[in-house]
């Protein structure tokens, strides 16, 4: 099967080559060797493994651009900057198929090296040498939690698909499919060993998974698991129960664990906090030094909702001196209108999510030839903007009907939408994305990607509330999130009326814009086509299409299909 040609690619330069398992935070160990043999029979040795099986969710999360795609687009929340037709495929779900849609294909083909790892790891580690059963079980706890969390991502993109407990050595012709149950039973026994095993902290090596992290993941994987049974059954209250639960021993001994919620929710997307984030209960590390990141390219999740502010037409905005506000060289998702709109005008995340306002950085003084192609009034002509102190770029969700009296560009949200569908006129000027901001303003950033914080944990325990009919307790949990403070009160006082399957996902996307969770959001609640078609009109393809449930699951590679001896007995995703 191909599939295997990629595992041997890409997993053998792990056996023999340490630098790949580098991992900002992450002690290393060269041991010299270069066989799997003699390298991971003794604990130093072993820790390459464990380590190299933690570098592959940089594909996923922010040193590629394949996790965006997968993750965030196709969604309510984002279309193609500047109606591009770029990755179509998913984010419009136009010519989606085995053989088309790179991100899903690269997605799918980074993922499994790293849990062929995860296997030769658990079944290697008995030969390791280690003398302490404590410190063999921390590594393997870490392999169990990596494991589960890859298999989470597998079975939520592609459904039931071949379910590997084992570590492959040679081509895999033939392959057999496991049932999503199947799938989650083992994600669940992996992250629950992972709880049992792992400890509350490694110290300085922070990105390593801990007892906060398998908490965090089993609480996600009983939330997703739930909604494959039947609303109301047995099965889905008892995985309500379980998410709940989980989510709940981490909010009620947050201290324990060393994490809480930032008083204000900018705090968590502050660079000076990144390294050591408070909230954080997962993240995906990322070296300042280039060598030791996956591909080199380190977290590049900065650019990627980048708007064009320096496109060099802009009065007293330059790029000439650098790139004072953000590379943008590589930009791929503006928001929708749906989107800005679901945050109150006293909802302090909007604010801390969006930047409106760039200010000028270079001296300028209105002409009459500027002032004419931004429609400006006579009276802006001989206006100073002063560097760091006068506003200089305008790019709002409010609709402005004095644009033409303000001595700076103003791009109001009826300049950028249809303001009677909301769909895209110009895709190159909206609200700036900015959780990602990497002051360095470089392509190769150098921040760490938060995975999973505590924040989560009060909406999955909400959203489980809800459909265990606690809608009380499901408002309060919301109303203590929110309860963080900012710079503006936020409305808190969410009551039972409040709350249902759409106010969730509202109160998620306010919450957790941009953090890579949206399509897996709407995958679970069964809400892809219903809130894509009510709130993204630029994408149509789920109103024409003749089957658009196929869309809750991604394609399998065409490719790997064909190079399998029962490729056709495996089958592809139904409607593909």
């Amino acid at each position: 099967m191909k599939l295997t040609k990629y595992i041997i690619r890409y997993c053998l330069p792990g056996l023999t080559v340490a630098s790949l398992a580098a991992c900002n935070k992450l002690d290393e160990y060269n041991p010299g060797g270069s066989t799997a043999e003699t390298t991971w029979t003794n604990p130093e040795g072993f820790v390459t493994l464990v380590n190299a099986a933690y570098n592959y969710q940089r594909d996923w999360y922010g040193q590629s651009e394949n996790g965006l795609f997968v993750a965030e687009t196709g969604t309510d929340l984002w279309f193609n900057q500047n109606r591009a037709g770029y990755a179509n495929q998913l984010t419009r779900y136009e010519g989606l198929t085995g053989s088309q849609g790179n991100p899903n294909i690269n997605s799918w083909r980074a993922i499994w090296p790293a849990i062929n790892l995860c296997n030769a790891g658990i079944g290697r580690i008995d030969a390791a040498g280690f003398t302490s059963e404590a410190d063999k079980n921390k590594r393997l706890g870490e392999l169990h939690f990596l494991r589960g969390f890859y298999y989470w991502h597998v079975v939520e993109q592609w459904g039931g698909v071949m379910l590997l407990t084992t570590e492959t050595n040679g081509p895999l012709v033939t392959a057999t499919r496991s049932t999503v149950e199947e799938f989650y039973q083992l994600i669940i026994s992996d992250l629950e060993f992972a709880l049992a095993n792992l400890p509350d902290t490694w110290g300085s090596e922070y990105s390593r998974a801990t007892r906060k992290s398998a908490l965090g993941f089993l609480a996600r994987a009983y939330l997703s698991r739930a909604y494959y049974f039947t609303a109301g059954s047995a099965e889905a209250t008892a995985n309500f129960t379980r998410a709940r639960d989980y989510a709940n021993q981490l909010i009620t001994n947050a201290g324990t664990y060393g994490v809480s919620l930032y008083a204000n929710y900018a705090d968590v997307f502050l660079a000076g906090n990144n390294k050591a984030n408070k909230e954080a209960l997962y993240v995906v590390s990322t070296s300042s030094n280039p060598v030791l990141n996956y591909d080199s390219r380190g977290n590049r999740s900065q650019l990627w909702f980048q708007t064009k502010y320096d496109d060099g037409r802009k009065p007293g905005v330059s790029n000439a001196g650098g790139l004072e506000y953000g590379n943008t060289q590589e930009q791929r998702l503006m928001p929708t209108r749906a989107l800005l709109d679901m945050y109150a005008q006293n909802d302090p995340r909007y604010a801390a999510t969006f930047q409106e306002v760039w200010r000028a950085n270079t001296a300028y003084t209105w002409t009459a030839g500027d002032a004419t192609i931004y429609r400006k009034e006579a009276s802006v002509v001989g206006k100073v903007l002063t560097p760091g102190v006068d506003t200089a770029v305008w790019v709002t969700r409010q609709s402005v009907p004095d644009k033409a009296s303000r001595p700076y560009v103003v791009i109001d949200r009826d300049s950028t939408y249809n303001s009677a569908t909301g769909a895209i006129y110009s895709g190159v000027n909206f609200p700036r994305m900015k959780k990602f901001n990497d002051p360095a303003g470089t392509r190769i950033g150098t921040l760490d990607f938060i995975v999973m914080r505590l924040a989560e944990m009060y909406m999955i325990s909400a959203e489980a509330e809800m459909q265990l009919n606690n809608p009380g307790v499901a408002a309060q949990r919301i109303n203590e999130m929110r309860a963080r403070g900012g710079s503006l009160p936020v409305d808190r006082t969410v009551t039972v009326a409040d709350i249902n399957l759409d106010f969730i996902l509202d109160e998620r996307a306010r919450e957790f814009a941009g953090e890579y969770q949206r399509w897996f959001d709407l995958k679970r609640t069964k809400k892809i086509i219903d809130r894509v078609n009510r709130l993204n009109p630029d994408i149509v393809q789920l109103k024409n299409d003749a089957n658009p449930g196929r869309f809750y699951l991604r394609p399998i590679p065409q490719g790997d299909l064909d190079a399998m001896l029962n490729g056709r007995e495996f089958g592809q995703n139904p409607g593909y």
